[in-house]
């Protein structure tokens, strides 16, 4: 009986030790994920465009698969990469870092230029598919998607891998692992919600017995336009926010602390005779300068883009330029 005592003990203890360590892993994977915030809502704002103008049908097979794919990209191809970083050039994970936080700046500068009429859209490469025929456009769609989904991912999954505490590599692959599980669950549920949104306010607008839940209805449908628009505003907000600080601290890490210093010194000056609010005011100070950073870092960066990487990328996949 006392065997039997002491087995049980044991086998209390290893699950206590067991639970620990899946919350110390989401834990982690909740803070990890916090800081990837700024690509994912991108990733959010981003994905929508890739269901327009198919049926409504087609809808949530069409963002099922782009998830899917989505966390293939992670679970397959980045995770293993990000632990093999780690374990073998740690060196290196500040400067890819780094350049995740470039092509964010980029990314969003030149959805500021569009959207001030400073650039023209490039035409695209993509060849013209036949009327109707809607399911090899689908495939396109989807392939596309989960191309571009791959650069984000992959600034998600850097940005987390240099988040997570030093650790054993089962710990920092469990935690990595469930980052990839909540973001892409977070992102495509969160599409979802919103793709279908116009769909659940027109079958209550026709359908409900209520004349408030029918007004509720047209409320939706009128108000998803500008929700769509507002959270592509706030994903570029957030893009050029993180790709500027990523760059910033990047910088002081591999010891250039001036630009990292004088941001923080500014923010702390203007805020230091605040009594009330004095933290949420330095952060939001910070965030600011980090966002105007990346801003005009990524007016920098666009003609390097626009003319000089992209023509090489298009000659080394053997596409010739579109004039």
């Amino acid at each position: 009986m006392s065997g039997l005592l002491a087995l049980l003990d044991d086998v209390a203890a290893i699950a206590k030790v067991a639970a620990a360590s899946v919350d110390d892993v989401v834990g982690q994977a909740a803070k990890a994920g916090a800081k990837a915030a700024g690509a994912a809502i991108d990733d959010a704002a981003v994905t929508p465009k890739y269901v327009t103008g198919f049926d409504a049908a087609r809808e949530l097979p069409i963002i099922w698969r782009i998830a899917r794919g989505s966390l293939l990209n992670k679970l397959i191809f980045l995770l293993p990469a990000g632990l093999a970083l780690s374990a073998f050039a740690p060196w290196a994970i500040t400067p890819l870092l780094m350049l995740g936080g470039c092509y964010l700046c980029f990314e969003g500068a030149e959805k500021v230029a569009h959207a001030l009429g400073w650039a023209h859209h490039e035409k695209s490469h993509v060849k013209k598919t036949a009327p109707g025929d809607s399911a090899h456009l689908e495939e396109q769609k989807v392939k596309g998607a989960i191309k571009t989904d791959f650069i984000l991912s992959a600034e998600i999954m850097t940005i987390a891998l240099s988040a997570i505490p030093e650790s054993t590599f089962w710990m920092e692959a469990a935690t990595l692992a469930t980052v990839a599980v909540m973001i892409t669950v977070a992102i495509y549920g969160a599409v979802a919600l919103i793709v279908k949104a116009d769909d659940v306010g027109l079958w209550m607008a026709a359908a409900s017995r209520l004349a408030a839940l029918r007004s509720l209805g047209k409320g939706i449908v009128a108000m998803m336009p500008k929700v769509l628009a507002l959270l592509m505003i706030v994903g570029t907000a957030a893009m050029l926010w993180v790709g500027g600080n990523i760059v910033l601290h990047g910088l002081e890490v591999l010891g250039w602390h001036w630009p990292y210093d004088t941001v923080h010194h500014i923010a702390k000056v203007a805020t230091q005779g605040m009594e009330q609010g004095r933290a949420a005011a330095n952060w939001a100070l910070v965030a600011t300068m980090d966002g105007l950073f990346g801003l005009a870092l990524g007016f920098v960066l666009i003609p390097i883009g626009t003319k000089v990487i992209t023509p090489v990328w298009q000659k080394l996949r053997k596409v010739n330029p579109v004039a």
